[in-house]
């Protein structure tokens, strides 16, 4: 555990789970108080999980219910965080979905639904939290390396909908520089989550891949979020960083 983030609130949406719930931990155990959303009841039982887990190490923690394809819920989600603590100094929009199948078979519900969880939402809420953030402020941006380089069929509306965060992420960085706000994308590899677990059946092909042969752990991608979000940050905006144990190199 660390203090560099004490006396900081967050924001994580898609926080009950895999790389979000890692997140909250991350940045709870540098001594932030963090909210974050989840999107079903069935996600409800994780998400207490997770609030627990924050208040063991010291921290206050917040569960949120949105879903990120509704645009009221995702800018209630920021309002929500910002009045519980009376601040909100750092945004991760993390909730995502895994669209998989030929181009062909893509209805336009899924493309629609895919481009508002990856890509509207994420800068709705960065919108609203535009409003709350001081200067300083940070927007952490989850991507994925598919986003830059597509080694097998189906992903396509995956990788435009992640793709697109790169545009967002630029154009924030300049909107907000001046405020001193920071504004990057993490892009994340093959981790293993229940989304794409190391040992689901296409785990070995995405391994190979990969220049280091292994999965990530979610706690990979949190510590490069977590160093964003601290004072090791401040002078990155704008840039995608990519942490795939090498897929993409």
């Amino acid at each position: 555990m660390g203090d560099t983030l004490l006396g900081k609130a967050a924001l994580v949406t898609g926080g009950s789970r895999g790389i979000g719930a890692a997140i909250v931990r991350g940045l709870a155990g540098e001594g932030a108080d963090v909210a974050f959303t989840y999107v079903s009841p069935a996600s409800e039982k994780r998400a207490r999980g997770v609030v627990e887990e924050v208040e063991a190490l010291g921290r206050q923690a917040l569960m949120i219910k949105a879903d990120a394809a509704r645009a009221d819920e995702v800018s209630g989600a920021v309002r929500g965080a910002a009045a519980t603590w009376g601040r909100l100094d750092i945004l991760v929009n993390n909730a995502g979905i895994y669209p998989w199948g030929p181009f062909e078979d893509v209805t336009v519900e899924e493309l629609d639904r895919t481009l508002a969880i990856h890509a509207r939402a994420a800068f709705l809420a960065a919108q609203a939290a535009s409003h709350h953030l001081p200067d300083g402020g940070r927007i952490i941006n989850i991507g994925s390396n598919l986003a830059d380089r597509v080694p097998f069929p189906g992903i396509a509306l995956y990788a435009m909908s992640k793709a697109a965060l790169g545009g967002l992420t630029r154009g924030l960085a300049r909107e907000l520089g001046p405020r001193g706000i920071t504004v990057n994308v993490v892009h994340p590899g093959s981790t293993d989550t229940e989304m794409n677990p190391a040992d689901g059946e296409s785990a070995d092909y995405q391994r190979a891949l990969s220049a280091l042969d292994r999965f990530l752990d979610p706690d990979d991608v949190a510590a490069t979020v977590v160093h964003l979000a601290g004072p090791g940050g401040r002078a990155i905006t704008g840039a995608a960083i990519t942490v795939d144990a090498g897929t993409n190199a």
